[in-house]
């Protein structure tokens, strides 16, 4: 079995970020693993409070896997201090691995900073140029081209501007980008630009629900489960949107707010299945 870890925030309502990443590596059939960068009191109507694991505990917690455990794949999301994204980038560049996504939890879809400028330049300069892939939603995509360019411009909303700021992000960090277009106004389509600038366009099926809690934290998930398992960029990139589409189909009406994403609901399919065969035998 291949082992992979995330390295991310914890989210008690299990909606997202450690809950969800290991929820996902389950059902794709890896050993998962985790280091928790962050607690948060979240639920499916919002953040309320974020307190960061000291930068030692997250490097005790990386030494302890690595010292143990092979890792085949990382999973990076939520790195809320400019500390901890350095000790992350040491550690992981020390000890090494050979597939890293980056989920580079910096803007919320509504456009609100979840960290600071410095944090976001150190992210970019260090886990860009380390990552395999990295996977922005449209504010993320907006603002990563801003800080890197120190140009200001409109909001991201046509496949035509995402395939033009992904080139643009590979050109200068040397990884693929996966824009993740779900928030368009027009149907949803996500854009791979790989190191070679070849473009895919990834057309999406508009699923109405309310439902979308922690879908970035189970396609980035994913995407490093296939890799581990050998899968190519592209080929682990589409197993995953048809992934993340289950999940969606498969999303849980929990709470007063968003509701989060189901990883495991097809193996929750398959158990009533085989219920219901064991039934009528």
């Amino acid at each position: 079995m291949k082992n992979v870890l995330t390295i991310a925030g914890s989210d008690c309502s299990g909606g997202a970020g450690i809950q969800t990443d290991l929820k996902t590596f389950a059902s794709c059939g890896v050993y998962g693993m985790s280091v928790i960068t962050a607690l948060t009191a979240q639920n499916t109507m919002g953040v309320n409070y974020v307190e960061n694991v000291s930068q030692k505990m997250v490097v005790e917690q990386l030494n302890a896997i690595y010292d143990d455990i092979r890792v085949d794949a990382i999973k990076i999301g939520m790195l809320s201090s400019l500390e901890i994204i350095e000790s992350v980038y040491k550690n992981i560049k020390k000890w090494g691995v050979e597939h890293i996504v980056v989920d580079p939890v910096m803007v919320s879809t509504s456009g609100h900073d979840l960290i600071d400028d410095k944090a976001k330049k150190s992210l970019q300069e260090k886990l860009f140029n380390m990552a395999e892939l990295i996977t922005p939603n449209l504010s993320e995509a907006k603002c990563i081209y801003e800080m890197m360019t120190g140009n200001k411009i409109a909001d991201i909303n046509s496949v035509e501007g995402m395939e033009c700021i992904g080139r643009e992000i590979v050109k200068r960090f040397g990884c693929s980008v996966l824009v993740k277009g779900g928030h368009l106004d027009d149907e949803p389509c996500d854009v791979l630009i790989k190191k070679d600038m070849s473009v895919i366009r990834l057309d999406n099926q508009r699923i109405e629900t309310k439902n979308t809690h922690g879908t970035g934290c189970t396609l980035s998930s994913a995407i490093a489960s296939y890799l581990a398992k050998g899968f190519s960029l592209e080929e682990a990139v589409a197993v995953s949107k048809v992934f993340v589409t289950n999940a969606i189909k498969h999303s849980l009406n929990i709470g007063h707010g968003n509701g989060p994403t189901n990883p495991m609901g097809e193996i929750y399919d398959l158990l009533k299945l085989e219920l219901v065969s064991e039934s009528n035998i």
